[in-house]
C-alpha cells in the first residue's frame, strides 16, 4: 500500500511553518495516542503515521529531500528501518509533545514550588468601610527559615546534588519506544539532598511565624470585597515565589443603617401626632444630621428617599441614596386622663366614617364581602 503524502497526513500545506507543523502533529498525537484512543482500533496506525510524517517535516534536511524526491528521497536517511522512524527520534518527539502531561518538559531542571495563597477575614464598622483607612493585621503563615535561608541544611553546611537525578530534579523512564519524565523520587524535584538538617526548620526550609501587615482599605469597600496583597502568602519551596494574601471584608452590623451596595436604609420612629399633623424629624446620616419633612397624614411604613446620602462605591463615582422608612410609634404607659382623651378622640373619628380612616373602612368592607361569599 502506497504511503500517504506527509503534508496530507498532518493536514498542513507544503508552505507550512515549523510551528504550524508541530501544532498539527500535537493535535493528531493527542487524538490518536494508543493510551487515549483505546476504543479506536486504527488509532495506533494513525499515531505512527503522524509520527513518521512529523519526524521528516520537522527536520530541515529531510523535509528538503522529501519535497524534491518524495518518499524515495528520505529512504535510509536515519529513518530507522521498516517502521519509518527511529526509536530515539520517536522518544525525543514524544517527550517534546507529551512532557507536560507526564510531569515536566524534556529539558527539566530542579522544580520550584509556589507558596500557598492565604485568606484573612477583616471585620470593619460601616463608617470605616465607607471612609477607608489603613489597618494592621496579624497573619500566621509559613515563612522562609532565617537560620538556613530556606535551604533546609544545618548552618555551615550546604545541600548536595542529588545522585539519583544529577541535580535535574527529574528522572527519565524508558518504556519501549516511550520516554517519560517524572519528578525525582529521591529529592522530590529539588535537585539536591540534605545530609544535616537545619535544627530550626528540620530540613523543611520554612517555619511558622505570625507577621504583622498593614492593609490599606480603599473607601467604599463592601461586604465580601477582597483585597489582594501580592507576595504576602506563604513562602515558596526550593526558591519558588511566595503566594498571595486575600483579605476579605466583612461588615459589622450597624445600629442605625443597613447597606445595599451604594444605598443605605434606616427606620425612623415618629409619633402619632407627627404622622397625623405633619412636622419635621431630625435624621442622622453618615454626613451629619438632616431634617426630614413628614407630610400630614403619613402612614406607618412610608419610605422617604434622600438622594446622595448613601455611599460611594470603590469603582463608582456615583453616590447612593438613603431610604428612610417611618414607623408610627404607638403610645404606651398612658395615664387615665390620656386614655379618656384618646377614647373620646377615637369616638369622634369613627363618627366621621371613611373620611378619617379610608383604609380601615375599605378593609372592613372587604372582610364583610368575603364572609358573605363563603357563606353562600
Amino acid at each position: 500500500m502506497a504511503k500517504r503524502d506527509y503534508y496530507e497526513v498532518l493536514g498542513v500545506s507544503k508552505t507550512a511553518s515549523a510551528d504550524e507543523i508541530k501544532k498539527a502533529y500535537r493535535r493528531l498525537a493527542m487524538k490518536f495516542h494508543p493510551d487515549r484512543a483505546t476504543d479506536d482500533t486504527s488509532a495506533e496506525g494513525k499515531f505512527k503515521e503522524a509520527k513518521e510524517a512529523y519526524e521528516v517535516l520537522s527536520d530541515g534536511d529531510k523535509r528538503s529531500a522529501y519535497d524534491r524526491f518524495g518518499h524515495d528521497g528520505i529512504r535510509g536517511a536515519g529513518m530507522g528501518g521498516p517502521g519509518g522512524f527511529s526509536a530515539e527520534g520517536f522518544s525525543d518527539i514524544f517527550g517534546d509533545v507529551f512532557g507536560d502531561i507526564f510531569g515536566g518538559s524534556r529539558r527539566g531542571g530542579p522544580q520550584v514550588f509556589r507558596g500557598a495563597d492565604l485568606g484573612y477575614e477583616l471585620r470593619l464598622d460601616l463608617e470605616k468601610a465607607v471612609n477607608g483607612e489603613s489597618v494592621t493585621i496579624d497573619v500566621p503563615s509559613q515563612v522562609t527559615c532565617e537560620s538556613c535561608n530556606g535551604s533546609g541544611a544545618k548552618k555551615g553546611t550546604q545541600p548536595v546534588q542529588c545522585s539519583t537525578c544529577g541535580g535535574a530534579g527529574q528522572v527519565r523512564m524508558q518504556q519501549g519506544f516511550f520516554s517519560i519524565q517524572q519528578t525525582c523520587p529521591a529529592c522530590k524535584g529539588a535537585g539536591t539532598m540534605i545530609s544535616d538538617h537545619c535544627e530550626t526548620c528540620h530540613g523543611r526550609g520554612r517555619t511558622r511565624k505570625t507577621r504583622t501587615l498593614s492593609v490599606k482599605v480603599p473607601p467604599g469597600v463592601d461586604d465580601g470585597d477582597r483585597i489582594r496583597l501580592s507576595g504576602e502568602g506563604e513562602a515558596g519551596r526550593n526558591g519558588g515565589p511566595s503566594g498571595d494574601l486575600y483579605v476579605e471584608i466583612r461588615l459589622n452590623p450597624h445600629k442605625l443603617f443597613k447597606r445595599n451596595g451604594a444605598d443605605l436604609s434606616c427606620e425612623v420612629p415618629i409619633s402619632f401626632a407627627t404622622a397625623t399633623l405633619g412636622g419635621e424629624v431630625e435624621l442622622p446620616t453618615l454626613d451629619g444630621n438632616v431634617s426630614l419633612k413628614v407630610p400630614a397624614g403619613t402612614q406607618s411604613g412610608k419610605i422617604f428617599r434622600l438622594r446622595s446620602k448613601g455611599v460611594t462605591m470603590v469603582r463608582d463615582t456615583r453616590k447612593g441614596d438613603l431610604f428612610a422608612q417611618v414607623a408610627v410609634e404607638t403610645p404606651v404607659n398612658l395615664t387615665s386622663e390620656q386614655k379618656e382623651l384618646l377614647s373620646e378622640f377615637d369616638t369622634q373619628l369613627q363618627a366621621g366614617g371613611d373620611k378619617h380612616s379610608p383604609r380601615a373602612d375599605n378593609w372592613f368592607d372587604t372582610v364583610k364581602r368575603f364572609f358573605e361569599r363563603i357563606g353562600q
